[in-house]
């Protein structure tokens, strides 16, 4: 199943030594996967900028494939340059290039688009690094319409970007949809469908709601019947997301992208049960 497909794992960077510690052996673990690349998060606003600089060198000393996630945020261009040197001379060849979102605090402040940010790097870099972008098969919450918002993708990918990574879901119809409507608008990169792991329903209802992600409401009502019951939730979320997954696969997804919360187990049991 896994040939000619891609696979990648995604991690936060923690705020704590404790959580420090902890990735570093969640890596070293799913790193024994073999997966293509691993890529690391960036705060609002660049909030976890030196954070996920710090872990992206980290990572890549120890000869693990990491593509640092990217946004302009608050800075301005010669920071973002600087950063975006300071990755091409580690030797990274890779960027997950992001409008971000601006923390709370700073004002009504322009946000820089994906597309813009792209088009900065090629220009400064030339085809050094493979763009990846966000797509979006449930719509951005932002979005004026389903059609604007694919318009919005088709630009970034205009602008330079390689190919993309969703938002989480847990439909595969929206997917295949979505897929469907890129094509029609003149879309041929490839779009990875990302896919995150149920642990815990609480978190992921209040993180879905935020970032506009749907969980079908046969799946909510099962999960809410666990109650604290961590191993049943554990046990249905894993075997929902791998028969996500399987169908993705097997109708022409080009790969998947784990959102893996920072977590060894949930992601590890999928993996192992697509045979990857």
């Amino acid at each position: 199943m896994s040939e000619n497909k891609r696979f990648s794992f995604e991690f936060f960077p923690p705020k704590t030594d404790v959580g420090r510690e902890k990735l570093a052996t969640v890596r070293k673990e799913l790193n024994q996967l073999g997966p293509d690349f691993f890529s690391v998060t960036y705060g609002a606003g660049g909030s976890t900028r030196d954070n996920t600089k710090d872990i992206v060198l980290t990572m890549t000393d120890e000869g693990i494939s990491t593509a640092p996630h990217l946004s302009f945020g608050g800075d301005d261009e010669a920071s973002m340059l600087e950063l975006i040197t300071s990755y091409k001379e580690a030797g990274i060849n890779r960027i997950v290039a992001l409008r971000g979102d601006m923390p709370s605090g700073m004002g009504a402040q322009r946000l820089i688009y994906a597309e813009e940010l792209v088009q900065f790097i090629r220009k400064h870099t030339g085809d050094h690094f493979h763009l990846e972008v966000a797509a979006y098969p449930e719509i951005h919450p932002d979005a004026d319409n389903y059609d604007s918002d694919i318009q919005f993708l088709k630009q970034k990918f205009d602008a330079g970007a390689d190919s993309a990574i969703t938002q989480y879901f847990y439909n595969a119809d929206a997917y295949f949809y979505f897929m469907d409507q890129c094509q029609k608008i003149g879309i041929d990169k490839p779009i990875y469908a990302g896919i995150m792991p149920i642990t815990n329903y609480q978190n992921l209802a209040r993180f879905s709601k935020n970032c506009g992600a749907e969980i079908p409401r046969w799946v909510c009502q099962k999960l809410e019947g666990y109650g604290d019951d961590k191993e049943s939730i554990a046990a249905f979320g894993t075997d929902v997301v791998t028969k996500l997954c399987e169908q993705l696969l097997a109708n022409g997804a080009p790969g998947i992208h784990f959102y893996t919360m920072n977590q060894i187990e949930p992601n590890k049991a999928i993996w192992n049960n697509l045979k990857l």
